[in-house]
């Protein structure tokens, strides 16, 4: 076995084992001492790569070409039934939260191939319509004797056992990494980076935040760090410009306090953001300023209250909980069905790996089901039901 993979190697283009070397010695050259190097990306299944991508950039084409990714496209940021083209959807937000990141990852010398991956990779797991579905997802899985449902952890579960038919992407631990702990939600004023360096460690931090929702986990790598500030700083202004386009506020409604110290347009407020994060940010450790982290905190506080709680967006949360409720049950019976004629079995389950189906209890199934399902998908099969399906506005 040894000598076969070594024979490969000695086969491959002169060309491309050229140019891999050159990238890895700029690596060398202009990536900080504290910042993930290529060579040490690690993988849970070894592999013999060809060509002249590093190993982030790998993982970063394979979340660009899974079919989860794919799906963001319909996937909803914040405002779900509102005809306005104009609204942020999940995709730009992966998009906007890369941004970002590399650039902060530009200014102190990080590996932006991995940041790359994190950022794109971080939300695949958001069911559809937000938050409001995943706390409504997270529900029925309790009552079905399931772990609490969490985007992040769901995120990890597609691209690991669920894309290619559930064999997964093989994705660098880095990478799955910083999907798992990215929790843009939680404010943090510093981050420093809880290195480990084996996949039985992340396997425990799997664990320990799916019995336990609450569990405060911190990226191993500066990158992931950098990638949990930036999904932050691309939604806080991001949601109140969505909001003022909806009507939902007006822009003098933001406090005074956070305007004098963020501004009050989505610009002014990432440059603010940004510029505090590298003014203070040091060699080992990603930080705001206390005055800005606390501006900010108070700038979160104003948008649950004022947008993510707005009861204007609420009006049809109902409508999805019946639709969910619905949908869970049908496919579960589907399952146990002798026909086997459903979309859930069209669709999902006679084309992943058997070996998927029969580890996987019938639950877990659907959930996985229909964590995957687009807003529109989703509408669509609620509506084959017989489910009372709300209506854009």
């Amino acid at each position: 076995m040894v000598q076969a993979v070594l024979d490969k190697q000695m086969k491959q283009d002169p060309f491309l084992i050229e140019i891999k070397t050159r990238l890895a010695a700029k690596e060398e050259q202009y990536l900080g001492p504290y910042a993930a190097k290529s060579r040490d990306a690690v993988r849970r299944r070894q592999e013999h790569l060809e060509g002249h991508r590093p190993a982030f950039a790998v993982d970063t084409d394979r979340i660009l070409h899974s079919r989860a990714y794919t799906r963001y496209i319909d996937k909803t940021q914040v405002f779900y039934m509102v005809r306005n083209d104009h609204i942020t959807h999940r995709v730009l937000h992966v998009q906007l939260v890369s941004k970002i990141a590399r650039t902060i990852g530009r200014v102190l010398s990080l590996n932006e191939d991995l940041i790359e991956s994190i950022a794109l990779g971080h939300d695949i797991g958001h069911p559809p319509f937000g938050h409001d579905g995943e706390k409504i997802l997270d529900v029925l899985c309790r009552e079905h004797g399931l772990h609490p449902f969490q985007h992040n952890l769901q995120s990890v579960r597609f691209l690991e056992h669920i894309e290619r038919k559930g064999k997964g992407v093989n994705l660098t631990l880095q990478t799955l990494d910083g999907i798992l702990c990215h929790d843009g939600e939680v404010h943090d004023r510093s981050l420093r980076p809880q290195r480990h360096v084996s996949f039985a460690e992340f396997d425990d931090k799997m664990r320990l935040k799916a019995g336990n929702p609450a569990a405060a986990l911190v990226p191993m790598t500066l990158e992931g760090c950098v990638v949990r500030f930036a999904d932050t700083i691309s939604y806080i202004g991001r949601d109140i410009e969505d909001a003022i386009e909806l009507s939902l506020i007006c822009r003098n409604d933001i406090p005074a306090d956070c305007r004098a110290a963020l501004g009050e347009t989505n610009g002014t407020i990432v440059h603010n953001l940004v510029t505090d994060l590298l003014k203070n940010s040091e060699q080992d450790a990603i930080a705001f300023s206390p005055e800005i982290s606390e501006a900010l905190r108070a700038l979160k506080e104003f948008n649950y209250e004022r947008i993510y709680l707005n009861p204007v967006i609420k009006k049809d949360v109902e409508k999805i909980k019946i639709c969910y409720r619905r949908l869970f049950h049908a496919y579960l019976d589907d399952v146990h069905s002798p026909q086997k004629k459903s979309t859930f079995f069209s669709e999902f389950i006679t084309k992943m790996d058997p070996e998927y189906v029969g580890d996987t209890p019938p639950a877990a199934i659907v959930c996985d089901f229909l964590a995957g399902m687009t807003d529109d998908y989703f509408l669509k099969q609620a509506d084959l039901l017989g489910c009372v399906i709300p209506q854009k506005q």
